[in-house]
Protein backbone atom coordinates (compact mmCIF):
# COMPACT_ATOMS: atom_id res chain seq x y z
CA UNK A 1 0.00 0.00 0.00
CA UNK A 2 2.84 2.37 0.74
CA UNK A 3 4.27 1.78 -2.65
CA UNK A 4 0.88 2.43 -4.25
CA UNK A 5 0.49 5.67 -2.33
CA UNK A 6 4.01 6.69 -3.31
CA UNK A 7 3.25 6.03 -7.01
CA UNK A 8 -0.04 7.94 -6.76
CA UNK A 9 1.83 10.80 -5.08
CA UNK A 10 4.39 10.74 -7.89
CA UNK A 11 1.67 10.78 -10.57
CA UNK A 12 -0.14 13.59 -8.77
CA UNK A 13 3.04 15.67 -8.52
CA UNK A 14 3.77 15.13 -12.23
CA UNK A 15 0.25 16.10 -13.28
CA UNK A 16 -0.59 18.89 -10.88
CA UNK A 17 2.63 20.24 -9.37
CA UNK A 18 4.18 22.69 -11.85
CA UNK A 19 6.75 24.17 -9.47
CA UNK A 20 9.79 22.40 -10.96
CA UNK A 21 8.85 23.47 -14.50
CA UNK A 22 8.08 27.04 -13.45
CA UNK A 23 11.31 27.27 -11.44
CA UNK A 24 13.25 26.20 -14.55
CA UNK A 25 11.46 28.80 -16.72
CA UNK A 26 12.05 31.56 -14.16
CA UNK A 27 15.76 30.69 -13.94
CA UNK A 28 15.97 30.70 -17.77
CA UNK A 29 14.35 34.16 -18.00
CA UNK A 30 16.62 35.59 -15.31
CA UNK A 31 19.65 34.10 -17.10
CA UNK A 32 18.40 35.53 -20.44
CA UNK A 33 18.00 39.07 -19.09
CA UNK A 34 21.02 39.18 -16.77
CA UNK A 35 23.69 37.32 -18.68
CA UNK A 36 22.88 37.72 -22.37
CA UNK A 37 21.41 41.21 -22.48
CA UNK A 38 23.48 42.62 -19.67
CA UNK A 39 22.96 46.33 -19.21
CA UNK A 40 21.74 46.94 -22.74
CA UNK A 41 18.23 48.04 -21.64
CA UNK A 42 19.68 50.36 -19.02
CA UNK A 43 22.03 51.85 -21.61
CA UNK A 44 19.10 52.31 -23.99
CA UNK A 45 17.12 54.07 -21.29
CA UNK A 46 20.03 56.39 -20.52
CA UNK A 47 20.50 57.24 -24.23
CA UNK A 48 16.76 57.99 -24.52
CA UNK A 49 16.97 60.20 -21.43
CA UNK A 50 20.00 61.96 -22.91
CA UNK A 51 18.16 62.58 -26.18
CA UNK A 52 15.12 63.93 -24.35
CA UNK A 53 17.18 66.38 -22.32
CA UNK A 54 18.97 67.47 -25.50
CA UNK A 55 15.63 68.07 -27.22
CA UNK A 56 14.34 69.89 -24.16
CA UNK A 57 17.38 72.17 -24.02
CA UNK A 58 17.86 72.93 -27.71
CA UNK A 59 14.65 72.23 -29.61
CA UNK A 60 12.08 73.92 -27.36
CA UNK A 61 13.25 77.38 -28.42
CA UNK A 62 13.04 76.38 -32.08
CA UNK A 63 9.52 75.09 -31.56
CA UNK A 64 8.48 78.29 -29.82
CA UNK A 65 9.91 80.39 -32.66
CA UNK A 66 8.22 78.27 -35.29
CA UNK A 67 4.92 78.38 -33.40
CA UNK A 68 4.87 82.15 -33.97
CA UNK A 69 4.66 81.42 -37.69
CA UNK A 70 1.58 79.22 -37.28
CA UNK A 71 -1.01 82.04 -37.20
CA UNK A 72 0.53 83.53 -40.35
CA UNK A 73 0.46 80.10 -41.96
CA UNK A 74 -3.15 79.64 -40.91
CA UNK A 75 -4.07 82.99 -42.46
CA UNK A 76 -2.30 82.10 -45.70
CA UNK A 77 -4.11 78.76 -45.78
CA UNK A 78 -7.44 80.52 -45.35
CA UNK A 79 -6.59 82.82 -48.26
CA UNK A 80 -5.64 79.84 -50.40
CA UNK A 81 -8.88 78.07 -49.50
CA UNK A 82 -10.88 81.16 -50.43
CA UNK A 83 -9.08 81.39 -53.78
CA UNK A 84 -9.67 77.72 -54.54
CA UNK A 85 -13.35 78.12 -53.68
CA UNK A 86 -13.67 81.07 -56.05
CA UNK A 87 -11.82 79.18 -58.80
CA UNK A 88 -14.12 76.21 -58.29
CA UNK A 89 -17.23 78.42 -58.49
CA UNK A 90 -15.97 80.06 -61.68
CA UNK A 91 -15.19 76.66 -63.15
CA UNK A 92 -18.67 75.37 -62.35
CA UNK A 93 -20.28 78.49 -63.83
CA UNK A 94 -18.13 78.18 -66.95
CA UNK A 95 -19.01 74.52 -67.25
CA UNK A 96 -22.70 75.36 -66.89
CA UNK A 97 -22.42 78.06 -69.58
CA UNK A 98 -20.64 75.63 -71.88
CA UNK A 99 -23.37 73.05 -71.38
CA UNK A 100 -26.05 75.64 -72.19
CA UNK A 101 -24.17 76.78 -75.31
CA UNK A 102 -23.71 73.16 -76.35
CA UNK A 103 -27.44 72.52 -75.97
CA UNK A 104 -28.31 75.68 -77.93
CA UNK A 105 -25.88 74.72 -80.70
CA UNK A 106 -27.30 71.21 -80.75
CA UNK A 107 -30.83 72.57 -81.15
CA UNK A 108 -29.65 75.00 -83.83
CA UNK A 109 -27.94 72.20 -85.77
CA UNK A 110 -31.05 70.04 -85.45
CA UNK A 111 -33.20 72.85 -86.87
CA UNK A 112 -30.71 73.40 -89.70
CA UNK A 113 -30.67 69.66 -90.42
CA UNK A 114 -34.46 69.52 -90.43
CA UNK A 115 -34.56 72.52 -92.78
CA UNK A 116 -31.98 70.87 -95.03
CA UNK A 117 -33.99 67.64 -95.14
CA UNK A 118 -37.18 69.59 -95.90
CA UNK A 119 -35.40 71.49 -98.70
CA UNK A 120 -34.03 68.27 -100.15
CA UNK A 121 -37.47 66.65 -100.04
CA UNK A 122 -39.00 69.71 -101.73
CA UNK A 123 -36.34 69.70 -104.45
CA UNK A 124 -36.76 65.96 -104.98
CA UNK A 125 -40.51 66.42 -105.21
CA UNK A 126 -40.04 69.24 -107.74
CA UNK A 127 -37.69 67.08 -109.82
CA UNK A 128 -40.18 64.19 -109.69
CA UNK A 129 -42.99 66.53 -110.77
CA UNK A 130 -40.89 67.93 -113.62
CA UNK A 131 -39.96 64.40 -114.67
CA UNK A 132 -43.62 63.36 -114.66
CA UNK A 133 -44.57 66.45 -116.71
CA UNK A 134 -41.85 65.75 -119.26
CA UNK A 135 -42.86 62.11 -119.35
CA UNK A 136 -46.48 63.14 -119.97
CA UNK A 137 -45.38 65.58 -122.71
CA UNK A 138 -43.32 62.86 -124.40
CA UNK A 139 -46.23 60.40 -124.22
CA UNK A 140 -48.51 62.99 -125.77
CA UNK A 141 -45.91 63.76 -128.44
CA UNK A 142 -45.41 60.08 -129.32
CA UNK A 143 -49.12 59.43 -129.21
CA UNK A 144 -49.62 62.37 -131.57
CA UNK A 145 -46.83 61.17 -133.87
CA UNK A 146 -48.22 57.64 -133.80
CA UNK A 147 -51.65 59.03 -134.61
CA UNK A 148 -50.23 61.05 -137.52
CA UNK A 149 -48.39 57.98 -138.82
CA UNK A 150 -51.54 55.94 -138.71
CA UNK A 151 -53.43 58.67 -140.60
CA UNK A 152 -50.81 59.02 -143.32
CA UNK A 153 -50.38 55.31 -143.82
CA UNK A 154 -54.10 54.81 -144.30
Amino acid sequence: MTELSREIGEIWSRLFDHRPFLNGEIKYMIKEFEEKRGDREVENLFSILENLTDVKDSQVDKIRKSSKVLPILSEKLQQVLALTDSVEKEYLELQKDCMEKREKNKEKRKKEWDQFIDDMNFKCQRIDNTFEEKEEELRDLYADLNHKLNITSN
